[in-house]
């Protein structure tokens, strides 16, 4: 009776060790390392615009919106992400800044383009368009600096030197 009651106790005490042991080594590993989540690389679906009805008001960004600059609304990507939007139906592209939130979700559409985006892409009599859009990775440019650790007198020391003399004599 003791022994079976060992063997038990036993037992119990593997599994609650077994059950411990998994839950804890994945939360350790999940607070250790940060895993980063990048959004799909591309996306295609329905696009809208919105234009005068929406003319100065504040956008996610904390920002005015202007239809004449080329901005964007996407539940899909950051504020400030830059992204190329394609006409599948003409092939014209744009570059915009998405700037706000939108659509919204019920629609079924991917993006809302500023009536200056969606000139360029040609559609803004039909309303509605099939794009595909994909991000551009931010390039950050700095002009070269010039190093000026070279010394001046250095120079002109190996410059007089180097100058060539008149001989006395012809050869």
């Amino acid at each position: 009776m003791q022994t079976t009651l060992r063997k038990g106790l036993w037992l119990a005490v593997v599994a609650s060790l077994l059950w411990i042991i998994p839950t804890q080594a994945g939360t350790q590993g999940a607070t250790g390392q940060k895993i980063k989540r990048f959004p799909k690389v591309h996306y295609i679906g329905t696009a809208s615009w919105y234009g005068i009805q929406h003319q100065g008001r504040k956008m996610a960004n904390g920002k005015r919106f202007d239809r004449r600059k080329l901005t964007a609304a996407s539940w899909y990507f950051p504020l400030g992400t830059v992204l190329r939007v394609v006409n599948v139906s003409n092939g014209k592209s744009v570059m915009v800044t998405v700037t706000d939130r939108g659509p919204n979700l019920r629609l079924n559409r991917i993006i809302d383009l500023s009536e200056a985006a969606a000139g360029r892409l040609d559609y803004v009599g039909e309303g509605l368009t099939k794009v595909f859009l994909y991000s551009v990775p931010p390039v950050d440019t700095q002009s070269a600096s010039f190093d000026t650790g070279l010394s001046e007198p250095e120079m002109a020391s190996q410059i007089s030197e180097l100058e060539a003399k008149p001989m006395s004599s012809r050869m």
